[in-house]
């Protein structure tokens, strides 16, 4: 029986995925957008003070590009026991089976954490002045929102698949963090 499983990375899993891929590949996923709808409480805010990351939005017409991370044979149980727990703690995403276009021309089925727009969590209504005022703001368990932005957006740039919405978010929030820094020196 074939094992190969394959994860679909479009935020933080392309830059820290918690285990070491036994092959990184670029892909593309068909019908879903990378946006900031999931408020987080634990990594990026807390409950007090949500802030927001990345979730996959189902969205008629989309394509998210990211990595296709395939999981050693050899640690297939505890990767997926691992990522179930980084990305399934509060039921916010749900865990599917989705085709990918891999870079080489590959068509691989591909575990994918996609947002359920009935949780609680999912703010995919925010416009793109709130999402840069929350993220410029919030902090959490793994460190301030914007970082998460800003190493996400980094990393799709050095991968050769830049997202603009991301380089203009990075944009606004490093205006937002420069105006309270100049500010608090006043």
């Amino acid at each position: 029986m074939d094992r190969t499983i394959w994860v679909f990375g479009y935020g933080s899993l392309m830059w820290d995925p918690g285990f070491k891929p036994a092959e990184t590949v670029k892909a593309r996923l068909t019908g879903y957008a990378r946006k900031f709808c999931l408020r987080s409480t634990r990594y990026r805010g807390t409950e007090e003070a949500p802030g927001l990351v990345l979730g996959l939005d189902r969205e008629r017409g989309a394509i998210c590009s990211g990595l296709a991370l395939r999981i050693p044979d050899d640690s297939h149980d505890e990767v997926m026991a691992y990522l179930r727990d980084r990305e399934l703690d509060t039921d916010a995403y749900r865990e599917m089976t989705l085709p990918l276009s891999l870079e080489d021309g590959r068509q691989v089925q591909a575990v994918a954490y996609v947002m359920r727009r009935d949780h609680w969590q999912y703010a995919g209504a925010l416009c793109v002045n709130e999402q840069a005022r929350i993220i410029a703001h919030a902090a959490g368990g793994r460190g301030p929102n914007a970082d998460y932005l800003f190493n996400t957006a980094r990393h799709l740039a050095e991968i050769g698949l830049a997202d603009q919405m991301l380089d203009q978010l990075s944009d606004d929030v490093r205006r937002l963090l420069a105006q309270r820094h100049q500010n608090a020196a006043s």
